[in-house]
Parts: C-alpha cells; structure tokens; sequence
C-alpha cells in the first residue's frame, strides 16, 4: 500500500472505534434483556478473533521468544503473558462485581470507577497502536482487526452502562 494510505485507514478506523464508544450507548436494541442477541453474536466474533488470528499468531511469537528472550526457560511465557492479561480482565470484573455490592445504588465506589476506566483506557492505547503497527499491513487483516475491535467495544461499552451507568455515560466513554 502507498504510505498516505497507510497512515490514512488506520486513522479512519482509530476515529471509526472512538465513534463506537460515542454511540454505543445510543444503540436502544442493546439495552433488553436478557442479554441481546447483537451483544452475543458481537462477543461471539471477538471470541473468534481470538482463536481464529490471535492465537496463531501468538504461536509465531512464542517461537521468537523462545530464541531471544531472556525468560526463555519459561517454556510457554507468551501463553503466560496472555494469561495474565485474562486474569488482570477478570480481576478488575470482580473488583466492581464486589464494589457494587459493598455500596448503596449498586453502583461501584468512585475509585473502583476511575480504576476500571484507567485500565481500559490502556487497553484501548493497546488496540490503537496496533492498528499503526501491525505485521500485516493488508487492507482486509485492518478491515477484520477494526470490525473485530468495533463489536468488542459495543460488548465493552455495554457492560460499562450496565456496571456505572451515568457516571460511565457523562465522563467515563469520552
């Protein structure tokens, strides 16, 4: 691709995904319940993004760490790694899970708000400078990573309305 190109998409899709947390909270039919069929069939294709492109390429990485890492001796660390991302996700799902439930409102405590917000805030810096530098720089690996990134964050957006509504609605989305 020509290099105007290949800085031009990415930011459209950074700018189409910052769309996604604007609006998201718009979409009326994701509010029912119980749980839609668009928040399943979303949390369903990023689950697939996982299997069907992250773990293989996370197996392509495990064999350049195993040659250049100096935490070699961990025979799987890029699994390991992995998990512990996983294990941080949940961790911070069940610090609100029990914030909402220690408090009044069954809202979490202010701090676990702005915890919860900072940590995908990473997250979300995470997603962005991969659509920058990516391995694979075809239009079709951005299109399917962007699409991909845009249902995770419907799913990501919704739980945040559920777990913190307004304060998540006023502050916590921009």
């Amino acid at each position: 691709m020509d290099s105007t190109i290949d800085l031009l998409l990415p930011i459209a899709c950074a700018l189409g995904l910052a769309l996604v947390h604007l609006y998201a909270s718009k979409l009326k039919f994701l509010t029912t319940n119980p749980r839609t069929r668009w928040l399943s069939m979303s949390s369903g294709v990023s689950v697939a993004y996982v299997f069907v492109h992250l773990l293989p390429d996370l197996s392509e990485r495990q064999v350049e760490l195993e040659e250049s890492s100096p935490i070699a001796f961990l025979e799987h660390h890029v699994y390991i790694l992995a998990l512990l991302g996983l294990v941080t996700f949940y961790g911070l799902e069940r610090v609100v899970s029990v914030s909402q439930q220690t408090t009044t409102g069954d809202r979490p405590q202010l701090g676990v708000y702005w915890l919860h917000i900072a940590s995908f805030a990473l997250y979300n810096a995470l997603i962005g400078y991969l659509l920058f530098h990516r391995e694979e720089t075809d239009l079709t690996n951005l299109l399917v990573y962007a699409i991909a990134m845009a249902l995770h964050f419907i799913v990501n957006d919704s739980g945040f309305n559920q777990d913190h509504q307004n304060t998540y609605r006023r502050s916590g989305r921009w």
